[in-house]
């Protein structure tokens, strides 16, 4: 009797103790598009936080990635979304800072570890408020197919006669399609094509800051120079490339039948799980062997506060975290191809996400051309640039009216 009144006597002592520990903990959600990223935040990246922070509860609670910015703007209309905000860059997140739904976090100390460019994807026009951590970046470049590359004999290209020396190669012998790109989605054109070569012609930052203080314009040389090599791509894209959207371009590739794609680093895990061959990868070429190569190291994804939460010092301490060295390195490795934009020195332990990173050590990083303050516009400039560049593509425009359509689309509402 007196064992039994014992054990439940601790029984209760147990489940009171265990009580005020849930009860002490605070739990705070993260929002995001990334509805794949759920396993490997759950599993790998906030099981460290909680470990350091027991007494946060952090859940990442994602929507799927067409729905988000509608979804997310209607929790907070009405009070009901999350207290850490994932943020896309540039406008869409201004206009979430406008309208108060995300905090200005620029005292956050270790906003120190990351650079302007970073920083002023996630920041007012002026630099004076910055509402999210810059977190991960993308970095354009071309795939290639390692085993092809090796039976045609063939050496990865750095500048631009060799790159279309080694596609007339690829063409010449049969065996694949050089190039496996197609224009039915049209963004593809601007994303992979047009915003990933042009920056060596316009000169990477140097073009595109000047497009928004207005000493450059889309009908300099280096902006249309840009579009002449989209009309030089196509006789390397394959028969009714006009009809191939983006999925029968990523099947084409993986699969085997093309020898090279010109993509980002996003697309790393899922060609390393549907390629039964080795990949490479290989910066955008330089105008020649003289010049700096260029890489579209692309702001993709911030995090930051809702301007609402009531859980202002614990999303502080999450926040701060997200600046470190280990948080860097944990993201980066989780989700290869989505690389920290800190300047903490990690260490990359996938080999092809290794060659993308490689390439910021080698070519100048710059960011895609409309994406900040010139696609304000009724019609974006970045979209625009979607149809000029599949235009330019398919030979129902010359690279020259493409650029002049796009400069009076500047021209109709942009005043810098």
């Amino acid at each position: 009797m007196t064992t039994r009144v014992f054990k439940a006597g601790l029984l209760a002592t147990t489940l009171c103790v265990s009580g005020i520990a849930a009860a002490d903990k605070v739990v705070i959600s993260i929002e995001s598009w990334r509805a794949e990223d759920q396993a490997l935040w759950d599993e790998l990246i906030l099981p460290v936080f909680e470990a350091q922070n027991p007494n946060i509860d952090v859940q990442f609670k994602p929507t799927t990635a067409t729905e988000y910015n509608a979804a997310l703007n209607a929790r907070l209309a009405g009070g009901t979304a999350g207290d850490i905000i994932t943020c896309r860059p540039f406008d869409n997140a201004l206009a979430m800072y406008d309208a108060g739904n995300l905090a200005n976090i620029a005292e956050l100390e270790g906003l120190s570890n990351f650079s302007d460019v970073a920083k002023a994807a996630w920041s007012t026009d002026n630099g004076d408020a910055k509402f999210c951590v810059p977190m991960a970046s993308v970095i354009h470049g071309f795939m290639y197919n390692k085993d092809a590359f090796a039976e045609l004999n063939l050496e990865v290209p750095k500048t631009e006669a060799e790159f279309y020396a080694v596609l007339d190669a690829i063409k010449d012998d049969g065996t694949y399609i050089p190039m496996a790109m197609g224009t039915k989605d049209q963004w593809e054109a601007a994303t992979m094509g047009y915003t990933n070569v042009g920056p060596a012609y316009w000169g990477g930052e140097d073009g595109r800051l000047g497009l928004i203080s207005g000493d450059a314009k889309m009908t300099d040389d280096g902006f249309v120079e840009g579009f002449r090599q989209m009309a030089k791509w196509t006789p390397y894209l394959g028969n009714g490339f006009q009809a191939q959207g983006y999925t029968d371009s990523q099947n084409l590739f993986t699969l085997g039948r093309a020898a090279i794609y010109p993509t980002g680093s996003w697309e790393i895990t899922g060609f390393q799980q549907n390629a039964d061959f080795e990949l490479g990868a290989f910066a955008p070429p330089s105008k020649d062997a003289d010049s700096s190569c260029y890489i579209s190291d692309h702001t993709d994804i911030g995090i930051g506060m809702n301007a609402s939460t009531e859980n202002k010092d614990e999303v502080m301490t999450f926040l701060a975290w997200t600046t470190s060295a280990e948080f860097a390195e944990l993201l980066t490795n989780a989700a290869p191809g989505f690389f920290s934009l800190s300047s903490h020195d990690i260490n990359v332990e996938n080999a092809l996400a290794n060659e993308f990173v490689a390439m910021r050590g080698q070519c100048e990083a710059t960011i895609r051309v409309a994406h900040q303050i010139l696609s304000r516009g009724e019609l974006p400039l970045g979209n625009q640039l979607w149809t000029l560049a599949a235009n330019v593509i398919n030979g129902t425009q010359t690279p020259e009216d493409a650029a002049a359509e796009a400069q009076a689309n500047l021209d109709g509402w942009y005043k810098p």
